[in-house]
């Protein structure tokens, strides 16, 4: 008697998970408008939504058992274009960003997101780290403290916060690149 695995059955694509993961990437577009326009509270206002419908997304999706392939891969692409996004936008503005900080933050994030892909399709758990964690949270304050300094410029108080955020993220993110790029290759060679 021969036995058959029933796939697990996928929740369906337009639930609500991904619906806020959606209206995240629709903020992104609004916060994009806005820091061209120098509205730097109502960036505040929007990027702190944005952030609260990412942390909301992934709490509804364990919550309901909404887990999906799409939301596991579209909830961390939403990211990368907004605060990506937002990084490239704010380099017209005194915003303490330069281009090749820029490029550093999304070329981590392009190489990252594509040896995931890679190692993913073969099997392997290549799951976020601690450190990934703490960039994102670097980059979010980041964020925060730019638009404060803008703000309220000029205040040396949120220029000196914006400067330390700028770095911490910065450093977080090159580390947190090298250490998923050791993580890559430990497992391709465990596989070699």
């Amino acid at each position: 008697m021969s036995t058959t695995v029933t796939p697990q059955k996928q929740p369906p694509v337009f639930n609500l998970p991904n619906q806020l993961t959606a209206a995240r990437l629709g903020l992104g577009i609004i916060l994009f408008v806005l820091i061209e326009h120098h509205e730097w509270l109502w960036c505040i206002a929007i990027f702190a939504l944005a952030a609260f419908t990412d942390w909301l997304d992934g709490y509804v999706a364990r919550l309901q058992g909404l887990v999906s392939t799409l939301g596991r891969n579209l909830d961390p692409l939403v990211d990368k274009v907004v605060i990506c996004g937002a990084y490239v936008f704010l380099l017209r503005h005194d915003s303490a960003l330069t281009p090749w900080m820029v490029v550093i933050v999304i070329s981590r994030e392009l190489i990252i997101t594509g040896l995931r892909s890679f190692l993913e399709n073969l099997g392997a758990n290549f799951g976020a780290e601690w450190l990934g964690k703490i960039k994102m949270v670097l980059q979010c304050a980041a964020l925060f403290t730019i638009f404060l300094a803008l703000e309220f410029k000029p205040n040396s108080v949120f220029e000196w916060a914006r400067d330390i955020c700028v770095w911490s993220m910065l450093f977080a993110t090159a580390l947190s690149g090298l250490q998923y790029l050791w993580k890559a290759f430990a497992l391709l060679r465990k596989d070699m």
